[in-house]
């Protein structure tokens, strides 16, 4: 122990064992190699950084073999640089096969770095929903329904990749669904996972389409096991709703002159189509002023047939003659008809209010 001890001291405190220093400058392959090996170490992190890190030191120690094997003449220096040399070859190998796995198809390539980069979703978290999908892309046809009202069970959500979608409800417009929107989140917001339930809308293809979608039990599962992507669902649907509330509002303000507030009563009261035995405010005003309560149409016609008396001068004042009704200008269902009006037409439709219809005018 004492022997190993003193050896370790004159290593350290006494001078170098070197008898003479060779004055003979190493090659140029020699230089060469550390250089490259400085370069080297200058990588940076992730991927590509590993793609520079062991591409400088394979090189260096390429040169460290050459230099071993013609100026050094050393059979370990040989060795040991071949050896790193390998090891730095098999690294980048191992680089190129990681990033050949992550690589995706180009359709969800695109859909990750324009919907799921900027909000800096994992990578591997983005796997995961692609693979409940079964990373397969859909396509639609052009006038081809994807749903159809009152008859499409609510049984997947969708998310539209590229083309148009025209939304219509009864044969009325609504909104179009433009690529990277959700097809179908109001639907799936509406129901429960124990739930079932058919779309209320109907949704046909303008142009060729593609989508991708995820079936409904295999996403709550997901969702129930990852919170983090459940999170991020959520996100995205709220987002998507809220968009498409937006855009009924900027057709009513277009249509009509007047911006709504959404947070305000469903707007389908005001989108949806006037039913067939609804013949407009005129039509209403010609029936009030044509019939009377209390009177039969025998009665009526009778009435007009009979001759009307002679005219008897008398001292009492003339009554005052009814002012006319000046007729109403055309308007907008929306402004010529009150609350109450709106709440007896969609009851008599049979149908129940998606929202409250008594609202503040505006």
């Amino acid at each position: 122990m004492s022997a190993n001890s003193s050896t370790v001291g004159q290593l350290l405190f006494q001078g170098p064992t070197c008898v003479g220093w060779k004055q003979v400058v190493e090659s140029a392959v020699y230089h060469l190699a550390n250089c490259i090996l400085l370069f080297g170490f200058m990588a940076g992190s992730g991927v590509y950084g590993c793609f520079y890190l062991f591409g400088f030191l394979g090189t260096g120690y390429l040169c460290y073999v050459l230099w071993g094997w013609f100026d050094a003449c050393g059979l370990d220096v040989v060795f040991w640089s071949c050896l790193l040399t390998v090891v730095c070859l098999l690294q980048l190998a191992h680089q190129v096969y990681r990033l050949r796995m992550n690589t995706l198809p180009e359709e969800f390539d695109l859909l990750y770095k324009t919907l799921c980069l900027p909000l800096q979703v994992p990578l591997c978290s983005y796997k995961e929903i692609i693979h409940c999908c079964q990373e397969q892309v859909l396509t639609l046809a052009t006038e081809q329904n994807y749903a159809v009202e009152g008859e499409t069970p609510i049984n997947r959500l969708s998310l539209l990749l590229s083309g148009r979608v025209r939304v219509s409800q009864d044969g009325q417009f609504l909104h179009y669904i433009f690529p990277y929107q959700f097809m179908d989140s109001p639907e799936w917001e509406s129901l429960h996972p124990s739930e079932e339930g058919t779309f209320q809308v109907t949704l046909t293809a303008e142009t060729e389409c593609s989508y991708i979608s995820w079936p409904r039990k295999s996403l709550h599962l997901l969702l129930s096991r990852e919170r983090y992507i459940s999170r991020l669902f959520s996100a995205l649907l709220g987002y998507d709703i809220s968009e498409k509330l937006y855009t009924l509002n900027d057709k009513l303000f277009a249509k009509f002159g007047l911006r709504f507030d959404i947070r305000l009563p469903s707007l389908y009261h005001v989108l949806g189509p006037s039913s067939s035995s609804d013949g407009g405010p005129e039509s209403e005003k010609e029936e009030e002023e044509g019939s009377e309560p209390g009177w039969s149409p025998a009665q009526a016609a009778s009435t007009a047939v009979q001759p009307s008396p002679p005219l008897v001068p008398t001292t009492t004042l003339p009554a005052h003659a009814p002012r006319a009704r000046p007729s109403r200008p055309d308007s907008s269902p929306l402004v010529s008809r009150t609350p109450l009006q709106i709440s007896s037409q969609v009851t008599s439709r049979g149908r129940v209010p998606l929202a409250p219809i008594h609202t503040p005018e505006l």
